[in-house]
């Protein structure tokens, strides 16, 4: 398991372990995490999964696909360079540690 951790807009901060292999959407849902919509299940379809990475943190993450920068322009909360969706953002060993913010809203 990747231990990630997801701040509330408040400050609060939410330690989550990731599978490996799986989203960091899938692993906030099972986590309860109620910043984390889903709407469309990590399909891509909503952007309800929205998250800001912590700039120190970006260059853990590939590149955001065509769609996914696309998705993006329809976020309930501003879109910022850090910006992505957090159905794309795949586990793996190298994302121990991540930080991302919640926004203030996915509606």
């Amino acid at each position: 398991m990747v231990k990630i951790t997801l701040v509330e807009p408040g400050g609060k901060q939410i330690i989550v372990d990731a599978k490996e292999g799986g989203s960091l959407m899938q692993a906030a849902v099972a986590a309860g995490v109620t910043g984390i919509v889903a709407e469309c299940g990590g399909s891509m379809m909503c952007a309800t999964c929205h998250v800001y990475v912590n700039e120190d943190d970006l260059e853990k993450l590939p590149k955001k696909s065509e769609g996914e920068d696309e998705m993006l322009d329809s976020t309930a909360s501003i879109r910022k360079e850090n910006s992505r969706l957090s159905c794309q953002i795949k586990i793996g060993p190298e994302l121990e540690g991540l930080k991302v913010y919640l926004p203030e809203s996915q509606y």
